[in-house]
């Protein structure tokens, strides 16, 4: 089991940044890689960026690749989310998850991704 407590959301006007962050507890050697996800109201939730254990091999959804940059701290277990120049639009509850499926690169893919923290909502104003 790894446990994953986010934090780090809040309110920010357009063109800010945020810095989120994930601990993760349990067994946290198992969580080949980590990712950020997002959902919107009303919309799925999505792919954002991913990370491998070792921190050497990135992934990001192609839209948000120039704005967000994803890192971990593994002394500290915890994985980062850093967002910049924000935009109305990048409103949602922020999740981070951990997958402990083995691929050449950290997955995008959702349900490979078998534990999951509580969330953070990000408000951005316009």
């Amino acid at each position: 089991q790894v446990q994953l407590v986010e934090s780090g959301g809040g309110l920010v006007q357009a063109g800010g940044s945020l810095r989120l962050s994930c601990a993760a507890s349990g067994r946290t050697w198992t969580a080949y890689a980590m990712g950020w996800f997002r959902q919107a109201p009303g919309k799925e939730r999505e792919f954002v960026a991913a990370i491998n254990l070792s921190g050497g091999s990135t992934s990001y959804v192609d839209s948000l690749k120039d704005r967000f940059t994803i890192s971990r701290d593994n002394a500290k277990n915890t994985v980062y989310l850093q967002m910049s120049s924000l935009k109305p639009e990048d409103t949602a509850v922020y999740y981070c998850a951990a997958s402990t499926a083995i691929f050449t690169r950290p997955t995008m893919n959702l349900g490979a991704y078998s534990y999951w923290g509580q969330g953070t909502q990000v408000t951005v104003s316009s």
